[in-house]
């Protein structure tokens, strides 16, 4: 065997050994973070209900509709841009970190998963919005701070 074949195989059989070691040590690094992260959020810190936003703080607000495109396309909040829940760490770069930044869903289950990889991975300015689409609409859209006479509970 030439030498240039044999350095080859060598490396390739240092990396086929290394390979799982590293993503053993990519796991593990991951699992802390989010341990890390879970033991000093705030419970309902990352949630926020439509009525605690009031209609004049919405432009302000970077929305992500985090349903697919058909749904997007079938009606959202306006202003909003259309992120896949599933792509929100592979767009992250369109994600600000100087603002605020609201996510949401139909119901807020995928939005909240968008959410905590979001905060897992930095963004620490990202909230939840509670019920998603159905009760933002339920509760009067942009106008449910204002409809409302009670403040919300977590």
């Amino acid at each position: 065997m030439h030498l240039t074949t044999r350095l080859s195989l060598a490396v390739l059989a240092v990396s086929m050994f290394c390979a799982p070691l590293a993503r053993a040590d990519s796991k593990a690094i991951a699992i802390d973070e989010m341990a890390g992260y879970l033991e000093f959020v705030d419970y309902g810190g990352g949630v926020i209900f439509p009525e605690q936003i009031p209609r004049d703080e919405w432009p302000r607000i970077f929305v992500i509709d985090a349903r697919d495109a058909g749904q997007f396309a079938k009606g959202h909040i306006p202003g909003a841009i259309n992120m896949d829940w599933r792509q929100v760490l592979a767009r992250r770069n369109e994600i600000p970190k100087n603002r605020s930044v609201l996510v949401y869903c139909n119901t807020g289950s995928l939005s909240a998963q968008a959410g905590f990889a979001l905060r897992v991975a930095g963004w620490e300015n990202v909230r939840i919005l509670q019920g998603g689409m159905e009760e933002w609409k339920a509760k009067g859209g942009f106008d449910a701070a204002a409809r409302t006479n009670t403040p919300a509970r977590h």
